[in-house]
């Protein structure tokens, strides 16, 4: 069966270049940005398109998520880019305290079932699930490359695709209460996606390469 493409609803500018962390915050009604080559993270009020924070990051900003109070950033450190979990809290910044290092020191793009980080590894096709310290207790395979993930009434929904030697992306949607998780491609992505965010009603994702974000209708609307 031949997938539907998903449905632009808004393409914006960035306010900084390369778009790469992206996170929906339903407590302040804000999106939050990363940006990889200026190692920043910005504050976007949507309705009014405009930056209402902008906050230099303790490394690269390779994804996020907002939990209980707080954005959660996958952070590059140091030449090799090692990962880890930082918590960060409006208003307060970047804690020191509560950093925690990803599995191998690899991982990227995370999601929050509202009790668990969840955080994938593109080369190695899988999410996982961790505990408090970062220790993996589940993995769950996703038999692709991945570009963002997260939740949606108790649903992941993944970006997945392949990024060489043509990006070729789709959204997918599982579920983790399954023992194996079965994953149903839902619609094409048809521009080179970085991160997954829902804001209630629409998808988020970056188009990094133009700089650009981007808002969606969710595929079971099309």
């Amino acid at each position: 069966m031949k997938l539907p493409t998903i449905f632009e609803q808004r393409r914006l500018p960035s306010p900084a270049v390369a778009p790469q962390a992206l996170a929906w915050d339903g407590k302040r009604g804000v999106l939050w940005m990363g940006s990889r080559d200026l190692r920043r993270v910005y504050a976007i009020d949507p309705a009014e398109w405009k930056v209402t924070e902008d906050i230099e990051a303790p490394g690269i900003p390779w994804a996020a998520v907002s939990t209980n109070g707080s954005i959660r950033f996958t952070i590059g450190e140091g030449a090799n880019d090692d990962r880890y979990i930082r918590s960060f809290v409006p208003d307060t910044g970047f804690s020191d305290k509560e950093r925690i290092a990803c599995p191998e020191f690899t991982g990227s793009y995370l999601s929050y079932d509202g009790g668990n980080i969840y955080l994938s590894q593109w080369y190695k096709h899988r999410i996982l699930k961790l505990d408090a310290g970062g220790g993996i207790l589940r993995v769950i395979d996703v038999g692709a490359e991945i570009c963002g993930h997260t939740f949606v009434d108790g649903m992941i929904y993944v970006l997945r695709g392949v990024e060489k030697p043509a990006e070729d992306w789709r959204i997918a949607r599982l579920d983790p209460k399954e023992e194996a998780p079965v994953v149903n491609d839902l619609a094409l992505i048809p521009f080179a996606s970085r991160s997954l965010t829902f804001d209630g009603e629409h998808f988020w994702s970056n188009h990094r390469a133009t700089n650009e974000i981007v808002s969606f209708a969710a595929p079971n609307s099309l």
